[in-house]
């Protein structure tokens, strides 16, 4: 069963030194997920509605780390890496409930920027989806390890 693996976050107030290197995210084993909004607490939440939660396939990282990418949590700027499941396969409308409590909707793949080329060191060109970027959809706290299940496409039948 895919679960979460890391939760990582940029809190309010915590500036950068250089916005060119690494993504400043504090480690958590738990967050609490706010409706349309993102992560309590978090710098990037609030900001866009459709950008609310940035996440990542552990598999996905691993396949990178021997070619030289940084793979640690946060280093590709995400907030939430889950394990056993490729989530940058997922199409827009794909609800995941994380845990018991809350529910997210994909909105779009990741495609990357010059920010996080830079603070990679190394180009990101031809790595295709970096991950998901997805909405609060129904908010809860969520906590590492907590199991993940694929819903219903937004839409589709909610006996799916």
């Amino acid at each position: 069963m895919p679960t979460i693996y890391s939760i990582v976050y940029q809190p309010l107030g915590q500036e950068y030194a250089d916005r060119l290197k690494d993504y400043n995210r504090v480690p958590s084993e738990q967050a609490r997920l706010v409706a349309g909004h993102g992560i309590a607490g978090d710098q990037k939440a609030g900001h866009n509605p459709t950008r609310q939660l940035n996440l990542l396939s552990r598999e996905w990282l691993q396949r990178l780390e021997p070619i030289g990418y940084r793979t640690e949590p946060g280093q590709f700027g995400e907030q939430i890496i889950v394990s056993g499941l490729a989530v940058e396969s997922l199409a827009p409308g794909v609800c995941l409930q994380l845990g018991s409590e809350a529910r997210i909707e994909i909105t779009k793949t990741r495609t990357g920027c010059e920010r996080l080329e830079a603070a990679q060191g190394i180009s990101i060109q031809g790595l295709g989806p970096i991950g998901v970027m997805a909405k609060v959809v129904t908010g809860g706290t969520i906590r590492v390890g907590d199991p993940i299940t694929v819903l219903a496409t937004v839409g589709a039948s909610e006996s799916a």
